[in-house]
Formats: C-alpha cells, sequence, structure tokens
C-alpha cells in the first residue's frame, strides 16, 4: 500500500466516482486512491512509514498469525459489512488462542465499476472497528479486476498477536468430562445474511453479532487461565465447530437441546428456509472447552462482559471412539449432529 504523498489536479469525487482499472495499475491513480482513502481511514504511526511492509516492536512471548478472507454477500447487512466484518474475523481468530491481537494488515480485490461512495463506506467501517478493537492496520495491497470478473470487493485481512505466558489453548485439549460453553445467541449473522439475499428476502429485526471478541477472551482467561479450547463459530456454525474439535480430540460431544441460546426469531426464520440453526454462521459468539470444575467460574466470567452476557453451558465432552457430536433433543432422544454436507448458506462471510 505503500506511495508517495503528492499534490493531484482533482480530489476523488466519492459521490458518484467508480473504481476504474487505473485504481490498480500502479500509477497516479492507484497512489491517489490510497492517500484519499486508505491512508486517511486507517491513519497510525505504523502506516505512515509508507513502505511496503510495517515495521514494528517485537514482542516477547509466543506469536500467532491468522489470515482470512472475506466475500460475504451482500457488502452491507443488518448490524455491519464486510469492512468491520474483515476485522472482526481476524481479530477473533487470533484471539482464540487466548492471544492479544497486535496489528492487521488488509488486501483488497476491487471490481471495475464498483462505486467509490460504498468504497469509502467500507473503508471507514474497518477503520473504525479498528480503532475500536486497538488492533490497528499497519499495512495492505489493494488490486482492481475488470468487471464481471469481482463482485464489487473482496477483503484478505491478516492478524498478528503474542499469546500470555502459562496459556494453551488448543483444539486438541478436549478431554471426557469437559464442559461446553457458548457465549450467546446463535446463528443472529447468517440470518441477518440471509434476510437481504434476493432470492430469500424475509423481514426480521435481527442484525448480525459481527464483533470482536478479544476483551472477552481475556476476561475469560483472566478468570480460567487454563481453558482447553477456544473456537469461533463462523461458517459452518456450532456443529461444524464441534465435529472440528472432536476430531482433533479424539473424543465425542452430547449437546442439549433445552440448554441452547437461539432467539426465536431465529428458530423461525431457520424453520422457514429449511435450515438448522446448529449450522448458521455466527461472527461475534465463541465456543469455550473447559474442565468441569471451572465451568461454573468461566461463565459468569463470561456473563459479566457484555459479549458474553447469554453465555450458557451446552453440553460436555465424551467418550466415543466414532468422534461424533450428538444432541439430548428437548423431547427425550438424541441425534446425531454431523457434518455439514454440501454448501447450506454460500457466501456468509
Amino acid at each position: 500500500m505503500s506511495t508517495i504523498k503528492q499534490n493531484y489536479t482533482r480530489p476523488l469525487d466519492f459521490k458518484h466516482g467508480r473504481v476504474d482499472m487505473t485504481h490498480g495499475s500502479g500509477g497516479r491513480a492507484m497512489a491517489q486512491l490510497i492517500d484519499e482513502l486508505f491512508v486517511v481511514a486507517f491513519d497510525n504511526e505504523f502506516l505512515r512509514q509508507m513502505n511496503d511492509q510495517a515495521r514494528f516492536p517485537v514482542v516477547s512471548g509466543r506469536m500467532v498469525m491468522s489470515t482470512d478472507s472475506h466475500v460475504v454477500s451482500p457488502l452491507f447487512f443488518p448490524g455491519g459489512d464486510i469492512g468491520c466484518l474483515s476485522v472482526h474475523g481476524t481479530i477473533n481468530d487470533v484471539a482464540m488462542s487466548g492471544a492479544r491481537p497486535l496489528y492487521l494488515s488488509a488486501g483488497f480485490i476491487l471490481e471495475e465499476g464498483f462505486p467509490l461512495a460504498d468504497l469509502k463506506r467500507i473503508v471507514e467501517s474497518m477503520a473504525r472497528a479498528a480503532r475500536d478493537a486497538g488492533v490497528p492496520i499497519v499495512t495492505g495491497d489493494t488490486k482492481v479486476v475488470e468487471q464481471g470478473k469481482g463482485d464489487g470487493v473482496f477483503i484478505t485481512t491478516t492478524g498478528i498477536g503474542v499469546v500470555p505466558e502459562g496459556v494453551n489453548i488448543s483444539g486438541e485439549r478436549a478431554r471426557p468430562g469437559d464442559k461446553i460453553l457458548v457465549s450467546g445467541m446463535l446463528g443472529d449473522h447468517g440470518v441477518a445474511v440471509m434476510s437481504l439475499r434476493e432470492n430469500l428476502t424475509f423481514h426480521t429485526s435481527i442484525e448480525s453479532d459481527t464483533a470482536a471478541l478479544h476483551g472477552l477472551v481475556a476476561a475469560m482467561v483472566a478468570a480460567v487461565p487454563d481453558i482447553h479450547v477456544l473456537r469461533d463459530p463462523t461458517r459452518g456454525g456450532l456443529a461444524t465447530t464441534l465435529n472440528e474439535i472432536a476430531r482433533q480430540s479424539a473424543v465425542g460431544m452430547m449437546l442439549h437441546e433445552v440448554k441452547l441460546p437461539i432467539r426465536e426469531q431465529v428458530k423461525a426464520a431457520c424453520e422457514f428456509l429449511g435450515l438448522d440453526p446448529l449450522y448458521v454462521a455466527n461472527e461475534g459468539k465463541l465456543a469455550a472447552i473447559c474442565a468441569p470444575e471451572d465451568a461454573e467460574r468461566l461463565l459468569q466470567a463470561m456473563r459479566a462482559h457484555p459479549l458474553g452476557s447469554d453465555a450458557a453451558i451446552v453440553g460436555e465432552v465424551i467418550e466415543d471412539p466414532h468422534h461424533f457430536v450428538q444432541m439430548e433433543t428437548a423431547f427425550g432422544g438424541r441425534r446425531v449432529v454431523d457434518w455439514l454436507t454440501g454448501e447450506q448458506l454460500p457466501r456468509i462471510c
């Protein structure tokens, strides 16, 4: 994202202008887009170096890094947009190791003809999300593809962070007897996005739960340093997340349907669409697994944080050579909560 600041004959028209191929050519137009949009929005001491890389202080401890590409459709949805989503998603991936996120990079693939007004709105949303989270965007890249070869804008963000001493949170640490917790209402993000799909449009007051979870994670780790597993159940929802962990840890899982926090509107929307809310994406929720003796203390720490006020203990880890995730239904029966087959919700995050 490096350029040298210079004077331009005419400022960008953010009201009526559109992205064109020159904005990705490496020339004056690209420099102007970077200077007048990205640098202004993301401004910080590291970005101001204006190099092809960011230099920042090295923090002692174990470093973690995560990268995520965001292709959500539509780009704007109730409660958020692709901009804040791209910041929150990568911050959360870093935080699920128990790490404190430190820095982000951002890469943009823009489609020729995309309105500059929408791009400005997205970039400013990213900037607010990064500032609110205290995690600056310190470097990035911009490319433009021909009209018809993209879908407005795709964003890839990469984050790095540092894990505190004594914290060892990983997907292979679930043990039989452990308790499974979630931080709040499930399925809000997926339903909010689906409500605007052209072929699915329906009315709902549900908004996306997109949020940066590192503050909640820090509070949880402070209360229970030996959390075994943390994971944010995004694509594929809680069901896919728990199946991944069950395979990593070579265990089974047992959920209790009556304990799962799901809004009635989400249940109704999923019933209308023929979906299971356990497979619907979340962007501001996490699942945690800890030793049974720590579960109540962890639950109270989660509920004391604004992003965990609806937290609940929803199940336990069990011995199972098949590594199945099962659920005890509200009617007293049991069913397997299997891996998602096919693509239930395309372009959801």
